[in-house]
């Protein structure tokens, strides 16, 4: 009896020793204006986060552009090459708004159309509180946007993209940086390499 005690109790501790060595992925974000850092949460979010990390490493995001950056609100991008054609999508993902993270200032949320099981490639990073696109409910006005993961470190490049001059680009009216600002590489960060950062939003 003692011995399957203690055979328990180590197979116990191991379970804790892994649980506690287990790191949410980060993904590390090269852009024309600094590098962001990016941490997601698969256990909120496993569809997006898994829609996301594709995108990533197949090379997806590399060389596109932030087509639209609104002040005090938010900066989109991933969907645009430089010359404002339209990067290829794989199929729209489930909306998992319902997981309750919230828009708060340095969340990611997948960007998406009126339907709100439309998103693909395209998300935003909110440079500020933006808690009417939270989710309310389960109706086509209150599915709100999926966050799936926040930036914890390189805001202050986020800040500085708020503050480009905006207008006229390619196929929009408005809400264009006026210089391109591009994602240059955005590149999963491998476990040994993860630097401990910011926790994630309540």
């Amino acid at each position: 009896m003692k011995k399957l005690i203690t055979t328990l109790l180590g197979i116990f501790i191991g379970l804790q020793s892994t649980l506690i060595l287990a790191e949410n992925p980060k993904v590390k974000m090269e852009t024309s204006k600094g590098t962001v850092i990016i941490e997601l949460y698969p256990d909120k979010a496993p569809k997006t986060v898994e829609n996301f990390l594709n995108y990533t490493n197949s090379g997806a995001y590399d060389d596109t552009i932030f087509h639209r950056v609104i002040k005090d609100f938010m900066n989109q991008g991933g969907g645009f090459n430089i010359d404002y054609s339209k990067r290829k999508t794989n199929s729209p993902i489930p909306n998992e708004a319902d997981n309750g993270l919230k828009n708060l200032r340095g969340t990611i949320a997948m960007a998406r159309t009126g339907d709100p099981h439309s998103a693909t490639n395209q998300f935003f990073i909110n440079t500020k509180t933006n808690d009417f696109l939270d989710h309310k409910n389960k109706s086509m006005q209150g599915w709100g946007y999926t966050v799936f993961g926040a930036v914890t470190s390189g805001m202050d490049v986020m800040d500085r993209m708020a503050k480009t001059k905006t207008g006229a680009g390619g196929r929009f009216m408005k809400d264009v940086p006026q210089e391109p600002i591009v994602i240059l590489k955005m590149s999963e960060i491998k476990p040994e390499s993860n630097q401990s950062e910011a926790s994630k939003p309540k």
